[in-house]
């Protein structure tokens, strides 16, 4: 029967690039990333006996991962410091209250198929790349993992409110980065 450091360490060689790339798509920080995932390793060999082989260790060493990533977040919004002054006047009211235009993709790709296009979707990383850190948090758990409202503002600790308000606001910014980068450019 081997033990649980060598089992873990099987783990480690198994599941690495796998978790470091998972943490990397949720941080956007290469570095924390791999704090991330030496943590989980951690915590899988101090908790190895409450594993019980009830499912695939990957699935366990995710869910681990996944509250790390949350308590990192916790950790790190506790007091968000966002600057409105990108939405907003001196007076509180929006900049734009111009209609917005309607998308028109002038390169061989159809609107439908935008995401195909490995060109936009760098800027589309880029886009959520230069988003405050905790709205590009919430667009990625919402629009790229599909979480639930409800998950989403138990793991960033905010209100649903706040959450709406923070997802409007980050779309508008996302389509400003876009109209200017991708289709005006």
């Amino acid at each position: 029967m081997r033990s649980s450091t060598e089992e873990v360490a099987q783990w480690v060689d198994a599941y690495s690039e796998h978790l470091l790339n998972c943490a990397n798509y949720l941080v956007s920080d290469g570095v924390e990333a791999e704090d991330l995932v030496q943590e989980v390793f951690l915590t899988a060999l101090s908790s190895y006996d409450s594993f019980q082989n009830k499912s695939n260790p990957l699935t366990w060493l995710k869910a681990i991962l996944n509250h790390k990533i949350a308590d990192y977040y916790k950790k790190k919004y506790k007091t968000p410091l966002i600057n409105f002054d990108y939405f907003f006047d001196e007076d509180g009211s929006w900049k734009k209250n111009q209609e917005i235009d309607e998308w028109e993709d002038e390169s061989s790709h159809s609107l439908e198929n935008l995401l195909d296009n490995p060109e936009f979707n760098k800027i589309l990383r880029n886009a959520l790349n230069k988003l405050p850190t905790k709205w590009g948090l919430l667009m990625k758990m919402c629009y790229l993992e599909g979480k639930k409202s409800s998950e989403i503002c138990q793991v960033m600790n905010i209100t649903p409110t706040n959450y709406w308000k923070i997802l409007q606001r980050s779309r508008m910014q996302l389509r400003e980065y876009l109209e200017i980068n991708w289709f005006n450019k």
